[in-house]
């Protein structure tokens, strides 16, 4: 067969697929043999020993062998097994076998699982204890030395696949072990609790806290009495044939206590999938796997450790409605009968559109769909909107101008396998850490080239090739300059603009002012480095841009993310594997609240309410005429509240009262409404001016699908039943429709998605069957179920079929104000999801990251001699913010940076103000100028000391095995048998 090889397994020939490894393939072909150090998603670590099998004779590890024509392979000779036994009781010389009262007794245990596929009866070399204690320092895990059987599979993960570089072994040790950093305890460390370590170890070795004492049968008794049940099992049991039999019976019925449900990850838009363990209502742990398609096996802190708001004690369990300056519970009838006759005593007084409604980027796709259905329906008014309206509204109209659908180009496949990757205006090792660590890992190991533009040196600035200041919103300038210079170099893709592209000609002259040494005025850049940058596109073969708030939170943001597009065409970088525009989605379900509906211009799946075909297909399907004109979007709805226009508002699972910008002007607004309604986990900022206050539940208490940033959709399952008297966000939107007459009937959110596919062609093709499990689809998806996982490659979405570039001019005036002349920078930081109302529920967290810090530069602090810890007020004509400081080398000059994290007095929104971008009223969060008053020079630090910034990775290639190897005392268990026997 052309292009394979072939390979003899056990003398039976076979045909393989050129670039594997031995292990590989006997594992494609079902081939049972030991592995304790593999996984797939690792690859070869060569640590264990255990996959020995002979290569044309010769004794060799399977996963560090590539596949070569005419191998004769055999796994099942004496000698063969007899090497991988040896290995096996190396193994289990580091590890003390009692299975039955570990905590990793589940069925997943890969040592345990490997011992009894062996056979393996008794151990030569008898465990011996280490001279380490465990490290019980960390906030989520623990680590056991004496467990500890030295795979490297942890410190691979850390190194190489999360690429936090913390872990490594110290094999020159008398008694090697895994440490941190240069060997600290864990919270000390550069650790940033993303989980990966755990989720790998293929023992008991790491495991999550929640784990401990909860887990099995037996394994919450204190540590004496386990010490005496585990000697007493070992004098008893004459080999392990018997002890695994006792083990796998009390896993079988630990099996059925312990539920594991398939569920997504409710923070950030990357998507991440999990199955969740729960035990009654204690959540044990979030275990990634390698059938999650996002993320696979990765994790982040948030993700993979912060549900503590989940069994929260702050958590609403009844209906609340105000009496005077305090809320009563009330029965869920009094409730939903309340909210309705007050929404039809303003509608009938004021007209539907006196109403408004703000869905929640953190629910599923199929209550977005009915909270729009609410309002145009039942209420009859467009005036609904979504969070999306705060971040990525720009980057949607960017894409929409340019290339005709609102979403990334791609997946996260392609931006792992671009040759080029530039990060504009995002912090994605904080705010999308997952997608963050592939971007690190193939920049690490695989040579792509990384270019970050951003205020701050953040860690992804640090690792980058290139590094790129510009001004506070001049982004949109350099990178014309960019798309000017590389036509004039003639390195344009002049086919692909010829073929696929309209209105060049018109782009070209619009492109006139943007030259080199204008972008160098303008944005602070050199033109030096600008070039550079031009010339590192040309010769990529493949160019990804990923950009967030830093760009779409301008008064242009719009026409900066459209700069980016047009940058893209230029250099024919669409269509094709590897390239494309990626737009950061920052909530886990920003994407999918709009795509559902939840937009004032456009019914589910961006179809418009002004066009009367359109129309009158969602008033055949709902049976009622709906309204005709775009209704308001969250920044008008607050500006006709003050206008007195507005005179209800429905906000779910959104606190505006501290991430919309200019709060003191939004909560000014709250207190002007006639009827406040908010849907929420936790009576938030926002809650403590509503009128009434539904209890919402958060996902691993419902059933649905969030879409994330690749426009992947997944479905999520419920884990939990609803805490207390809470409700899922769909079943509070049908009780209110039914108070109001429209009896929705829907039995569960299957029903939903199968009506708003049915009227949505960017979807038509999906339904729950087709995303059971771990199975996902990326619209566009056909009737037939087919996706789309790559954008464009037959065309754009324009009616010619044909991408259109946008010309663009730079008209921009930062709001400066004499006096008020440091700039004020904000966004999300790793610990916290934005303003922190679920990760401040999980003590772990809390720890690391208790406030909100404001980091200035070295140069800043010198000038107002201030040190870290400093009290700082910032203000402006919006407002004031007090906070500690910590002082970074990662700001420069006179650019403060603000972390989201807070809900009191320290929040950055005292300071934004009302202005937005021109074209989707996105607010410039990102354009604040402010004066400084210090009110104390120095004080303690606002980060804690363990957390992980002021600690220092240990960068390696892997675990280092070449040093085991070099060890006096390793012998590769190969050698010590007769190959002759």
């Amino acid at each position: 067969m052309e292009g394979k090889v072939t390979v003899f397994i056990n003398g039976i020939q076979y045909e393989a697929e050129p670039g594997m490894s031995v292990l590989e393939f006997l594992n494609l072909r079902k081939v049972e043999i030991p592995q304790v150090c593999y996984q797939e998603s690792l690859g070869a670590i060569e640590t264990c020993d255990t996959c020995i099998v002979s290569i044309n004779g010769e004794l060799k590890r399977a996963c560090g062998t590539p596949l070569q024509e005419a191998m004769d392979i055999q796994t099942e000779l004496s000698h063969v097994k007899e090497a991988r036994f040896k290995a096996m009781d190396t193994i289990l010389e580091n590890h003390e076998l009692y299975c039955t009262v570990c905590e990793k007794n589940n069925g997943d245990c890969t040592l345990h699982n490997t011992v009894a596929m062996m056979g393996l009866e008794h151990q030569m070399k008898p465990f011996e204890p280490k001279p380490y204690e465990k490290d019980f320092s960390g906030q989520f895990y623990r680590y056991d030395p004496d467990q500890c059987i030295l795979c490297g599979k942890c410190v691979e993960a850390c190194q190489d696949i999360q690429v936090n570089e913390t872990l490594s072994i110290d094999w020159e040790r008398k008694n090697p072990r895994v440490i941190w950093d240069n060997d600290v305890p864990i919270d000390q460390s550069s650790c940033v609790s993303c989980g990966q370590c755990v989720t790998v170890c293929p023992c008991n070795a790491l495991m999550e806290n929640d784990m401990l004492g909860k887990a099995g049968y037996m394994t919450g008794y204190n540590t004496s009495l386990l010490r005496s049940m585990i000697d007493i099992t070992k004098n008893v049991e004459t080999g392990y044939g018997p002890l695994f039999a006792v083990s796998d019976s009390e896993a079988q019925m630990r099996d059925d206590q312990i539920k594991k449900t398939k569920t997504v990850c409710t923070y950030c838009g990357v998507g991440c999938s999990f199955n969740v363990w729960t035990k009654g209502r204690d959540i044990l742990k979030m275990s990634p796997t390698e059938e999650a398609p996002a993320n696979g096996i990765a994790s982040c802190v948030k993700g993979k450790f912060g549900y503590g708001h989940v069994n929260s004690d702050k958590r609403l369990t009844r209906p609340l409605i105000r009496e005077g300056d305090h809320f009563k519970e009330v029965e869920w009838e009094e409730a939903l009968h309340y909210v309705a006759e007050k929404f039809k005593e303003i509608k009938e007084k004021n007209g539907p559109d006196a109403l408004g409604f703000i869905a929640s980027s953190k629910a599923t796709n199929e209550e977005s769909y009915l909270l729009q259905k609410l309002a145009r329906q039942v209420i009859g008014t467009n005036n609904v909107d979504n969070c999306s309206r705060y971040c990525q509204s720009p980057a949607t109209k960017g894409l929409f101008r340019t290339v005709g659908y609102g979403g990334d180009a791609g997946s996260m496949k392609d931006i792992e396998h671009a040759d080029l990757v530039m990060l504009v205006g995002t912090n994605t090792a904080d705010a999308h850490p997952v997608l963050a660590s592939k971007i690190k890992r193939s920049h690490k190991l695989f040579g792509q080239k990384l270019i970050v533009a951003d205020l701050r040196k953040h860690e992804m600035a640090q690792r980058a090739d290139m590094f790129l200041h510009p001004n506070p919103g001049t982004d949109l300038v350099w990178l014309s300059a960019l798309s000017k210079f590389i036509i004039d170099q003639g390195w344009h893709d002049k086919e692909f603009i010829d073929e696929k592209v309209n209105d060049f000609d018109e782009f070209y002259q619009s492109l006139a002012p943007f030259t080199m040494e204008y972008a160098e005025e303008k944005t602070g850049i050199s033109q030096e480095h600008l070039k550079a940058v031009a010339e590192n596109i040309h010769r990529a073969g493949s160019t990804v841009i990923c950009w967030a708030m830093g760009v779409t939170q301008h008064q242009i943001g719009s026409d900066t993310s459209t700069a980016i597009s047009n940058l893209l065409l230029v250099t024919g970088n669409y269509g094709k594997p590897g390239a494309g525009a990626y737009p950061l989605r920052g909530h886990n379900n920003v994407q999918g609240a709009s795509d559902f509906g939840s937009m004032p211009n456009t019914f589910p799946g961006y179809q418009s309410v002004e066009d009367e075909e359109i129309r009158a297909k969602f008033e055949k399907a709902w049976k009622t005429e709906l309204p005709k004109d775009v209704g308001m979007n969250n920044h008008e709805m607050v500006e006709e509240i003050h206008e007195g226009n507005l005179k209800g508002l429905y906000v779910t699972g959104e606190d505006m009262g501290i991430v919309d910008s200019n709060i003191n002007y939004v909560t000014d607004a709250f207190e002007k409404l006639e009827f406040f309604v908010v849907q929420d986990l936790f009576l938030t900022k926002t809650a403590e001016y509503a009128d009434v206050v539904l209890p919402a539940v958060p996902s691993v208490e419902k059933e649905g699908t969030f879409t994330n940033t690749e426009r992947r959709i997944q479905r999520i399952y419920q884990a939990l039943e609803p805490l207390g008297e809470a409700r899922p966000d769909w079943e509070i939107y049908s009780g209110i429709a039914e108070k109001l007459g429209f009896n929705w009937n829907y039995q569960s959110p299957a029903d939903i998605m199968d009506e708003a596919a049915s009227l949505t062609p960017l979807i038509a093709g999906v339904s729950y069957d087709r995303l059971e499990g771990f199975n996902s689809l990326q619209w566009p998806v056909q009737e037939d179920g087919t996706d789309t996982p790559l954008l464009y490659t037959d065309g754009f979405h324009f009616d010619d079929g044909k991408a259109r570039f946008y010309p663009l001019q730079y008209e921009y005036n930062y709001p400066a104000q004499k006096g008020y002349d440091y700039h004020v920078n904000n966004g999300r930081v790793l610990e916290h999801f934005h303003e922190g109302n679920m990760t401040s529920h999980t003590r772990g967290i809390r720890n690391k990251i208790p406030e909100p810090f404001f980091e200035v530069s070295e140069k800043m602090a010198k000038e107002l001699d201030i040190e870290e810890g400093a009290l700082i007020k910032l203000s402006n004509d919006n407002g004031e913010s007090t906070g500690r400081v910590h002082v970074t080398k990662e700001v420069f000059d006179k650019e403060l940076f603000i972390t989201l994290n807070s809900d009191g007095k320290n929040a950055v929104n005292y300071l934004t103000s009302s202005r937005v971008d021109k074209d989707t009223d996105t607010p410039a969060y990102k354009e604040v100028p402010a004066k400084v008053e210090v009110l104390e020079k120095k004080g303690k630090s606002p980060i804690p000391h363990n957390n992980h910034r002021w600690a220092t990775r240990n960068p390696q290639m892997g675990p280092e095995v070449e040093r085991k190897w070099d060890r006096k005392d390793y012998v590769f268990p190969g050698s010590e048998v007769d190959t002759n026997g």
